[in-house]
């Protein structure tokens, strides 16, 4: 997703479209994983990790083939769609690998370490995404990740092993959606799974934003960003690492409940210094980095939570959690787009507002909880 980013502005020139159409390619890429996660988690619970992982791959390749080729902004839309609805899979099994053999309080560590991964990795994107963009085109991103996809394809066809042990029944999407209303039942997995989601939406409304941001608000050149964007996976890794620090001292719902007031509290300095006239990008992404501290204390933990709640259903509470928190997301990432007014405010209260979300439903289901136990 994020490596596209810097070439929003320029995409806008290239067809001749609007922000918010240009913005179809990021939001509508989301929705697409927002749908695979609810596919690839069952499916991987009936034949297994390795299969669907594979098949997630080559939809991916196929995806980056087509954008490759795409000469209309409906044609790279659509390819960006099922390039996306491929690479949900890594995102939905890693997760259920580490839970497939980690118990819960290891998982939470691990999938910190995990997470950093998923999440840093493609933070640093946006600046190789740049400079790919300013050497060999826009299009060459593209290539970049059908290679990757071969790649990955080929490491993870002789090296990795299966790691379900017990396949779970698959009866069709009717049994599907019996699955998701167990799980949607509990107050626990709601909480958490609705935690994870508005963290999401934070991160996703920023990367979303942030570009336009760069270039129309503080007047800065598209590749600048990626280089001042590099404070948040920063800020992430922060956060991870404290996870694992802290994961031996406090268990997953006190970290989970710190991350979010961090998260909070970074994004109100944002704003105060917004407020206060401070319009260079450092007074933008640093705050930004500190809720992002906040929020890699937040999401592993949380993830692990809701993943933890249903053992026997690790792929499907996977999934789920990533499809509500990917749609959520993508509708972020639009709505922004649809309300950005030439200042940085719009973007910034939806961060507050969705980080008090993520703090505030995570309370109200650890209460609804305690009162059912």
């Amino acid at each position: 997703m994020q490596i596209l980013l810097p070439a929003l502005p320029v995409m806008q020139e290239t067809f001749a479209i609007s922000n918010d159409v240009a913005q179809l390619t990021l939001s509508l890429s989301m929705l697409a994983i927002a749908l695979g996660t609810l596919f690839y988690g069952p499916l991987s619970d009936k034949y297994g990790r390795k299969p669907v992982m594979l098949l997630g791959l080559c939809i991916t390749f196929l995806g980056s083939i087509a954008c490759l080729f795409a000469d209309t902004i409906e044609w790279l839309i659509l390819g960006r769609f099922v390039q996306a609805f491929g690479g949900a899979v890594g995102m939905v099994l890693a997760r259920a690998i580490v839970r497939d053999i980690y118990e819960a309080e290891d998982a939470a560590r691990v999938i910190a370490t995990l997470v950093m991964v998923m999440v840093v990795i493609p933070m640093l994107s946006p600046a190789l995404g740049g400079e790919l963009m300013a050497r060999f085109g826009w299009y060459s991103v593209f290539t970049v990740i059908a290679c990757f996809s071969t790649i990955l394809f080929a490491v993870l066809l002789f090296e990795l092993p299966e790691t379900l042990k017990e396949s779970a029944p698959f009866e069709g999407v009717g049994a599907m959606l019996s699955t998701f209303a167990l799980l949607l039942k509990s107050p626990a997995f709601r909480s958490y799974a609705l935690c994870v989601s508005f963290v999401s939406v934070v991160f996703f409304s920023f990367i979303s934003a942030a570009p336009e941001i760069m270039v129309s608000v503080l007047h800065r050149p598209p590749t600048e960003y990626g280089y001042y964007f590099v404070m948040i996976p920063l800020g992430f890794m922060g956060g991870n690492y404290a996870t694992r620090i802290l994961g031996k001292r406090l268990n997953i719902n006190e970290m989970i409940s710190y991350g979010g007031s961090i998260a909070i509290f970074g994004i109100v300095i944002a704003i105060a210094l917004q407020l206060a006239g401070l319009t260079h990008p450092i007074t933008l992404f640093a705050p930004i980095a500190l809720a992002v501290f906040g929020n890699g204390i937040t999401l592993p933990n949380a993830q692990a939570a809701a993943i933890n709640e249903f053992p026997q259903f690790a792929g499907s509470a996977s999934g789920l959690t990533g499809f509500l928190q990917m749609a959520l997301s993508a509708i972020a990432a639009q709505t922004v787009a649809l309300i950005f007014n030439g200042t940085v405010f719009p973007l910034l209260l939806m961060m507050l507002t969705a980080s008090a979300l993520s703090l505030g439903l995570f309370h109200i289901g650890m209460s609804a909880k305690s009162q059912t136990a």
